[in-house]
Order: C-alpha cells, then structure tokens, then sequence
C-alpha cells in the first residue's frame, strides 16, 4: 500500500514539503480505524484538518453528514476538488486550520448539522497550536480524534506526577485515550518518530466556569521547569512568596510541590482559591 500512495503522490507532481510537515498516511486500515473513532453519524459534520490528498477523508465520508476538510497547501486542495469534489458532503476549504473560524465554516457549510467532531492528522510543527484551538473552538463537538507524535500522546494522557501544560489543557476539557499506536511505516514519507492516534471525549459538563484564569495559572506553574510551585507560581503571577503559599494552602496544596504532580482537581482548586483570594494591603 506505501507503494500505492507514493505512486499517487508521483502520478500527481507532488513532492512531500517538509516544511508543511507533509507525511501521508498510507495504510487504508489505518485509516478506517481513525475514522471509526471518529464516531460520526449522519446527523454530525466533521472537520478534518491536513486530509491530504484524502486517505482519511473518504472513510468519514462514508459516515458522517457532512465533511470540511481543511488545507494548506494549494496544491493538495486542488485534488482533493478533483477527486472528491462530486461529492455533496464535502467542502473543500484552503485555509490555515490555525487562523480560520470553524463556527463560521459550520453554520455556512454544515448548518443542520447536530453535533460537530474533529479530526486531524497533524502536522507536528503545529499539534499544540492546532489542539488547543479544537479543544476551545467553543463548538458543542462531540469527539476529537488526532494522529500525533508519539511523545504528544503521551503528554496528552499524562497521570499526575508526568503531567505537563499539554495535558492539563487536554484533560480539562475531555478524556483522552490513545487508539493506537503507528509506527513510521504507516506514513511517507516516514517521519523520524512513531506516532499515535489519541481520541478526545468531552467531559459532559464544564469542569470549570473560568478556563482562562485556570490556565493562566497552569502557564504561571509550568513556566519553570521542574521547580516548586511557590517559585513558578510567584515568579508567574506576580504575587510574593507569602501570597503564593498562602493560596496554595487556601487549595490544600503543599507550596514545594511541583507543577506535574497536581491534578486537574488541584488546578481547579487553585483557581478558584485565587478568584477569592484578596491578597492583605
């Protein structure tokens, strides 16, 4: 199959950009089993950031109501139109996935649409970036499945004691389970890392009202590695020490603690201790 898809690519004129972080998913098991944790139903409309030249895409067609694939680069647009375009559930957008709305590709595309769901074989320059923008896209989305670097899952899935910004942001907002693994071979060209496909469920109600003030701390925490919360936290939020152990004990959280051990019920905890916290004149 790897055979197949570089002959594709040949057929096609196109050459892999390694400045895009171009490596395209091969094996049509592969996808199938994406697509399959993507869940959707005919009443949902998914978006897909990075189809490709459309591996992924054609299963979720199969499934979901209505697609919006999302690309970069002008030349992968091209033939996802001309291979795929006769299909009515697919809107074929050139954008960048990191600046373009999804409520506005939502409701102008997919408006009848009953529920919303992401999925993304990322390119690893902009996984960060890229996940963080699904997870507070603000869009009542059902599932988020992501094709990632191995060490990103892992992040992502993270248990107190391991956890970094990453997973705070991930496990805030959802519950992450890693799918599967994928080995380079899976793709080409092969990156020089194996990958996995990490799936995101919603929480099925907000964890906290304020997201924003909580990671504004969790950014303050994680800001120095590996030191004890009372200096990262001080150091971050402009309180003194004396402020900063005391709201951390407001918490019930031990100051020489370190920012990877806390638990997203301990950063919730924090935050709300700050939001009523009034530091004495």
């Amino acid at each position: 199959m790897e055979a197949g898809t570089r002959s594709q690519l040949e057929a096609l004129g196109i050459d892999p950009r390694k400045s895009l972080g171009q490596n395209f998913l091969v094996h049509s098991a592969d996808a199938e089993r994406i697509a399959a944790a993507v869940d959707a139903t005919p009443d949902d409309a998914v978006i897909e950031i990075g189809p490709g030249i459309g591996a992924l895409t054609r299963p979720l067609l199969q499934r979901a109501g209505a697609v919006i694939a999302i690309e970069l680069d002008p030349r992968l647009v091209e033939v996802l139109r001309s291979t795929l375009g006769g299909t009515p559930s697919l809107t074929v957008v050139h954008a960048d996935a990191l600046t373009v709305d999804f409520a506005a590709l939502l409701a102008q595309h997919a408006p009848t649409a009953r529920q919303v769901r992401f999925a993304a074989n990322l390119p690893y320059y902009i996984t960060s970036a890229a996940i963080r923008k699904m997870l507070e896209s603000g869009l009542p989305w059902r599932k988020l499945v992501v094709t990632v670097q191995l060490e990103v899952a892992q992040r992502m899935t993270a248990k107190p004691g391991e956890m970094s910004l990453m997973s705070v942001s991930a496990q805030f907002y959802g519950i992450p389970a890693l799918i599967t693994r994928l080995g380079a071979g899976a793709f080409h060209p092969p990156p020089g890392v194996d990958s996995a496909v990490i799936a995101v469920t919603p929480h099925p109600a907000p964890l906290y009202d304020d997201p924003a003030a909580l990671f504004a701390l969790a950014r303050a925490g994680f800001g120095q590695k590996r030191k004890q919360l009372i200096n990262t936290l001080s150091a971050g939020t402009g309180l003194s020490k004396i402020d900063t152990a005391e709201l951390l004990l407001r918490a019930h959280i031990d100051p020489s603690r370190r920012p990877e051990t806390l638990s997203i019920a301990e950063w919730i905890a924090l935050a709300a201790a700050q939001k009523a916290y009034r530091p004495p004149e």
